[in-house]
């Protein structure tokens, strides 16, 4: 197989044999199927066989004949830190994601945070975000010295509701920070619509929505700068890293100054011929990363496709099961990511058998997954310890740092009940075939079927 191409003869055939060697290693059964003889067989919890035993594709995926020498190049020039792979790959994802500018840094909060300061966004702004993310969102904020302000939620699309952002706008707002969370994309269209009208900065979150799409455009080129993460759980599954997008030359040249110690760059340049230009850090990526990343690149495309087409196929199936609430995407979303794959359960169509419960026998069917993020994010004590904090007691009025106070005005209940009610299915579980997204289905009417029996049993 060339490094340049990946079918998807190879990518299934990939899978398999990995499924196979840790099947090998671990004593089981790879991609055996306990089809049940009825729809309403014994769930594996009450004794019955599993629906499924193992078999999912694994992540991240390496496959040594093809990753592996351009890793080897780097590890092998002696030449770690940034220089032409680092420089490759910018390029490379700047051109796919559709911007003229691509910079790298060390993960994915540090974009954030680096698109942040160097949008001016800092001490006594206020920038509008939503509770349903995850917390490096609220806390690249924070350290750039501003003031979260939440919006609720639309429960349907998990996303930051249109609505309430424009209900949240002060004297002091500065920017929205809309989050394209589980690789959802967020209504791009309105937000830049009420930033236009009330004259804000928009930073998308990425991180989770690497090639998602709007009317065909990739999410992270809507506002002024788009942030990506390549975390080891990401679709381009780096360890640690991350990277800026935007069209806007003289923003991009101040972020590289920024990531290189402030040394000058392009447009930035220091006075009196001083080779340091601006207040900077040091969150370059290395060259090995880099390498990692573009041995992963060639199958992005493939790997979302796959992921869109069994979740559109998923959805579908599982929206007939009682109490199983797929969510939905706003009408002009071409793509999406899904990095997870989120439902609502309403236990009130399982004979009130909690999510704990639910998720328990789910687990027990073969099928992971998990409850999701909790509803703490704009109320945890990492809020009320910045609050505390000497420079945001210089920055901001007395007033603005009642916790009490700014809980109260940031409650968002439609985000406590999705927290409340959310159960995610991992990304790659949508790498397999349609057949893998029918054991889903039937786990679920296998749980449906039998909730009074799991419920008394628990």
């Amino acid at each position: 197989m060339s490094k340049e191409t990946y079918s998807r003869r190879a990518f299934v055939k990939h899978s398999s044999l990995a499924c196979v060697g840790a099947a090998v290693a671990t004593g089981t059964t790879p991609r055996i199927l306990a089809r049940s003889t009825g729809r309403a067989a014994t769930p594996a919890i009450l004794g019955g066989t599993p629906v499924r035993k193992g078999g999912w594709s694994r992540w991240p995926i390496w496959i040594p004949e093809s990753d592996e020498p351009q890793v080897l190049k780097a590890i092998r020039s002696g030449v770690w830190s940034r220089r032409g792979m680092v420089a490759e790959f910018e390029k490379k994802w700047a051109e796919i994601i559709g911007a003229k500018r691509c910079m790298t840094t060390v993960n994915g909060t540090n974009a954030l945070i680096t698109a942040i300061k160097q949008l001016d966004i800092g001490g006594r702004d206020e920038v509008i975000v939503t509770p349903y993310t995850w917390i490096a969102t609220t806390q690249a904020i924070l350290q750039a010295g501003a003031m979260p302000v939440f919006a609720d939620v639309d429960p349907q699309t998990y996303q930051i509701d249109p609505d309430r952002i424009e209900e949240k706008i002060t004297s002091r707002t500065k920017a929205i920070l809309p989050v394209h969370i589980l690789g959802l994309p967020a209504d791009m269209e309105r937000i830049m619509a009420i930033a236009k009208k009330h004259n804000l900065l928009v930073v998308e979150d990425c991180c989770q929505a690497w090639l998602a799409e709007i009317n065909h455009q990739k999410v992270g080129t809507f506002g002024n700068a788009g942030c990506f993460s390549f975390q080891n759980s990401k679709h381009l599954a780096v360890g640690e890293g991350g990277a800026i997008v935007s069209d806007d030359e003289q923003f991009m040249d101040r972020c590289y100054s920024y990531h290189n110690m402030g040394l000058a760059y392009g447009s930035v340049v220091g006075d009196g011929g001083s080779q340091y230009a601006m207040l900077g850090s040091k969150v370059r990526w290395s060259e090995y990363q880099a390498a990692v990343g573009l041995a992963q690149l060639p199958r992005l495309e493939m790997q979302t496709t796959t992921r869109n087409e069994n979740a559109d196929f998923l959805r579908a199936k599982m929206s007939k099961v009682p109490g199983i609430v797929p969510h939905k995407l706003y009408d002009n979303v071409t793509r999406a990511a899904y990095h997870l794959f989120p439902f609502q359960y309403q236990k009130q169509e399982f004979k009130g058998l909690s999510r704990v419960g639910f998720i328990r026998t789910l687990r027990a069917e073969g099928v992971p997954c998990s409850e999701g993020y909790n509803s703490t994010l704009n109320s945890g004590p990492y809020l009320r310890d910045a609050f505390q904090s000497k420079n945001f007691q210089l920055m901001y009025p007395k007033e603005m740092l009642d916790f009490d106070r700014y809980v109260e005005q940031n409650q968002c209940p439609k985000y406590e009940r999705l927290c409340q009610e959310t159960i995610w299915l991992s990304q790659s579980l949508l790498l397999g075939n349609t057949s893998d997204m029918d054991d889903i289905v039937r786990s679920l009417e296998r749980i449906h079927e039998n909730a009074e029996a799991i419920k008394s049993a628990m």
